[in-house]
Order: C-alpha cells, then structure tokens, then sequence
C-alpha cells in the first residue's frame, strides 16, 4: 500500500481531517457543523485521518465496495442521504453516482466494536465498481482451501 499524503485538519473538527480542497457536491448541501461529538470520539482513524467503510446492499447484504471516510466525509454521508468518500489518490471528496449515474442512497450507517471500520447499508442504484460490475467483488474470487467448523 502506498503512502498517502495526510488531508489538512479542519480548525475545531476534534481531531478530524479535512483536505484544503474541500467543495460541497452540487446538488446537496449537508447539514452544517462538525460530527456529533460521541461519534468523532469514539472513531479510531489511520495516520492518514482516515477510516475503512464497508458498503452493503441493504435489503441482500451483497459487499459492493470499500472507501474511506474522514469525519467529513462521515459528516456529508450521515446528512445528506447519500454517500461520500474521500479519494486518497485524489485528494478530494466524492459523492458515488455524481458522475457515473449509479447513487449509493444512504440507509444506515454502524461502527464496528474498535471505531476503525464503518458499515454504510445503502440501496445500490446500478453499479457499485467503477469497472461496471454490481460489486467491486464479483469475478475476482482468490484460489483458497476452505475449512468448517468441528
């Protein structure tokens, strides 16, 4: 995995980090302020500021994707109904669906036991890849032994 570049903190954000190129999507403006204070606390963030979010198709638990998330991105993604990540190769926020169609509609969001991992439950509008597949997963299966339980 290559190094990353650290997102500039915002000013007051407890913490979070926030890139000097920060634009709202167009469309949807979130909801002003920072996280809720318990959330921003009880997050555990990687050197970067950035924590891991697992998406999952809501109604059949498909894993469409992983994408990182700073507070602000968390912040948009838990007000506006729709989900943002922060591109680490690009340096910038993005909203799934601007561009591409295909929308990731907000319709939960759950940190895991540590705070180093969000699952965002969402209704998946087309394709989750930007390969154009429904997950980032489908057709990429890895040769492994399998075990079961005793």
């Amino acid at each position: 995995m290559s190094e990353q570049p650290t997102p500039a903190p915002t000013a007051g954000s407890n913490g979070s980090q926030v890139p000097s190129s920060s634009v709202e999507s167009a469309g949807e403006t979130p909801a002003a302020g920072p996280l809720p204070e318990d959330v921003a606390a009880a997050l555990k963030r990687d050197a970067a500021g950035l924590v891991a979010a697992v998406v999952q198709q809501f109604d059949t638990n498909e894993v469409l994707m992983l994408g990182w998330m700073d507070d602000e991105a968390l912040r948009r993604t838990m007000t506006t109904g729709r989900v943002t990540f922060y591109s680490r190769s690009r340096q910038e926020y993005w909203r799934k669906g601007d561009t591409s169609g295909h929308v990731q509609w907000v319709k939960s969001v759950a940190m895991d036991c540590d705070g180093d991992a969000l699952l965002v439950r969402v209704d998946q509008v087309g394709a989750a890849c930007h390969t154009g597949t429904r997950t980032c997963f489908d057709g990429r299966d890895l040769n492994v032994v399998t075990g079961q339980a005793s």
